[in-house]
């Protein structure tokens, strides 16, 4: 029995969800104001599409901007040359000069409807200053549209309070971009049951933005409506609400409703939703399109999605491209990229440049990266290095770093100080770890201790702690549980565990196709006994060619049976020389029959003192009956050297 520390360098899950980002976009009778942000799940993605999010002020509505810019059609198979850009953009830029002159006269001369209109035309400009005296004119006048439009101006300025009661006023009035607003500073305040009043007045009234702050809002306090309100926003094109939504589907197993909603937001290119559409498919084996979606949401700034991908080309055989994704990803910030780059280099002997990488992933958050550290430097021999990484792995939480550190330190005699580090990783789920602290109970002989242990880690698919079970089980006579037992450690790449499995299939007597199989999976493990097992069935069908193979097998590892088995084979095929060869190892290496042979050929060849070399290695060596053989041989060597 022997400790194990599953050790694989770069591994770890591939992506994962990570944190919200809001898209914002508003519609009003004029404008569309620009508003508290949303709550997120923590980072913040920064936005570069002009128009979008709570960076914009204000936004002229369609039906305002559409008389003057006309449809949106397909576009132009002819490109405008530059002479026509730069006169569109005068004529557009006289047209709203000319605009904006005729609000300002009629709102001189004391229309509110005009200094609504030219408050809104500033404060798109950015003037806020000459804004505000036209939008408190609109205001008073009790136009909505002026007052959410004075409410930004003041929210901007850092006025929340003042900015609150215009949109109060203009959300009594009707204006859902106000009542919106207005929802999302009472929340923000912590008045979470105002804050939902007017968010659900806001999506009522069919606002998005609304609908999907609502959302959040119920999420956040588990409520099971929210789910209706991502749906709203969701068909009104939002598309943070639409993965949200998929989120939801997801968690409650309802994949595919999650993977059309996925679609949805990965069409309007959400990084995140492409990336966890790029998850589905591959677990369902859609590689293809996997790959496609991840893409997208790479090219989107998703460097999880750019990890994924390396991978699948990584799975693919394309080391060249998976590189090349990886690295795109590691400098983007993902650890988990930076760890697969720093194996990739391991792997090919590139120990500096592994180690950079590695470093990398480290300083991106990734613990990983240091235990990763850790397994380099152990490969190296730098061992006093190895465990200072696992020991910061480990106090990090890394349960696989627990488990390594821990063998170090039983490796070097210090059992007390290594069993809190085997608790420490069992308990947070090292399957390695709990195979290890059985192994530490046996030692001292605490079997009951040790069985809970690797019952444990049998239960995660550990075939070593299984074989452990199955033993105990058949050396107590409880066969039918030894063999449920061995299943389970062949099942989980135990070699040792198929044969022994093979072995009792064997004894048993009433299934020998399937002892034939255990024992053909261990025997291509490397189970030299098993091979040696193959050898034998082989050679009682009559396929020499194939018991031959095996029994090189094993003979070449050093099988002494196998070696032996060889000799007799190539004997009955008339090759006496190397048949003499495979005995002389099989008889070096302790075994007693092959020792008897060699000295039986020899008395063949008139060579009586080689025989009686042999002889008394075969006496040696045993088995018992090999040693009466032997010793009544070198009687009759006796009795004729003597004569």
């Amino acid at each position: 029995m022997k400790l194990i520390g599953r050790n694989d360098p770069g591994s770890g899950g591939k992506a994962g969800a990570g944190a919200a980002d809001t898209e914002a976009w508003a519609q009003s009778e004029e404008t569309a104001a620009a508003l508290p942000a949303q709550r997120t799940s923590g980072l913040t993605v920064s936005r570069t599409d002009a128009g979008y999010g709570p960076d914009s002020l204000v936004r002229v509505s369609a039906r305002q901007f559409a008389p003057a810019a006309g449809s949106y059609g397909p576009q132009s198979a002819v490109e405008p040359t530059p002479e026509q850009d730069s006169f569109e953009t005068a004529l557009a830029a006289r047209e709203q000069a000319a605009l904006e002159s005729r609000h300002r006269q009629a709102a001189d001369q004391g229309d509110p409807n005009a200094a609504s209109q030219l408050g809104a035309l500033l404060l798109r400009r950015g003037d806020l200053a000459d804004a505000e005296p036209y939008l408190r004119t609109g205001a008073a006048a009790g136009l909505r549209a002026a007052a959410n439009n004075l409410g930004v101006l003041l929210h901007t300025r850092g006025h929340r309070a003042e900015a609150a009661q215009w949109w109060r006023q203009a959300a009594v009035a009707g204006s859902a971009p106000a009542a919106h607003a207005l929802g999302l500073q009472l929340r923000d305040q912590g008045e979470e049951e105002a804050a939902e009043y007017w968010l659900h007045f806001a999506a009522e009234h069919g606002h998005p933005l609304g609908a999907y702050a609502l959302g959040d809002l119920m999420e956040h306090r588990r409520d099971v409506r929210a789910e209706r309100w991502f749906k709203v926003a969701a068909d009104a094109g939002h598309r943070e609400a639409a993965y949200r939504l998929a989120r939801m589907r997801e968690a409650a197993g309802d994949k595919d409703t999650a993977e059309t909603w996925y679609r949805t937001a990965a069409a309007r290119s959400h990084a995140r939703a492409g990336l966890r559409l790029g998850v589905l498919l591959e677990d369902r084996g859609d590689l293809d399109d996997a790959a496609r979606w991840y893409r997208q949401a790479a090219q989107n700034g998703e460097p999880r999605a750019a990890c994924a991908l390396g991978f699948l080309h990584r799975d693919a055989g394309d080391l060249t491209a998976a590189a090349e994704w990886w690295q795109e990803a590691a400098e983007a910030g993902d650890g988990n990229a930076a760890n697969a780059l720093g194996a990739l280099h391991a792997g090919r002997g590139e120990a500096a440049d592994a180690e950079r990488w590695y470093r990398a992933a480290l300083e991106a958050g990734d613990q990983n990266g240091a235990f990763n550290l850790g397994l380099l430097c152990a490969s190296a021999g730098r061992e006093a290095q190895a465990e200072q990484w696992y020991r910061r792995a480990a106090y990090a939480g890394h349960r696989e770093a627990c488990n390594a550190l821990a063998v170090v330190l039983l490796q070097r005699g210090d059992e007390s100080g290594a069993e809190p580090w085997f608790s420490k990783a069992a308990e947070a789920g090292s399957v390695d770890g709990a195979f290890n602290l059985g192994v530490l109970h046996a030692g001292r002989g605490e079997l009951q201790q040790a069985h809970e242990w690797y019952a444990r880690a049998a239960a995660e698919g550990h075939g070593e702690a299984a074989l452990q079970l199955a033993v105990a089980l058949e050396q107590r006579g409880q066969l039918t549980g030894a063999l449920e037992r061995y299943r389970q450690a062949a099942a989980g790449a135990s070699a040792e565990g198929a044969f022994r499995l093979a072995s009792l299939l064997d004894r048993r007597g009433d299934a020998d196709d399937e002892a034939e199989h255990w024992y053909a999976v261990a025997a291509d493990a490397g189970h030299r006994r098993a091979q040696v097992r193959m050898g034998v069935r082989a050679a009682e069908r009559g396929a020499l060619e194939i018991a031959e193979s095996w029994y090189r097998r094993a003979a070449e590892a050093g099988s002494r049976s196998a070696a032996f088995n060889l000799g007799l084979l190539l004997a009955r095929q008339d090759e006496e020389a190397e048949a003499m060869v495979w005995y002389t190892r099989a008889a070096d290496a302790g075994h007693g029959r092959a020792a008897l042979r060699l000295a039986l050929l020899a008395l063949r060849r008139g060579e009586p003192v080689q025989a009686e070399n042999w002889c008394r290695r075969a006496a040696d060596a045993g088995p018992a009956e090999v040693t009466e053989r032997a010793s009544r041989l070198l009687g009759a060597l006796h009795a004729e050297l003597s004569a």
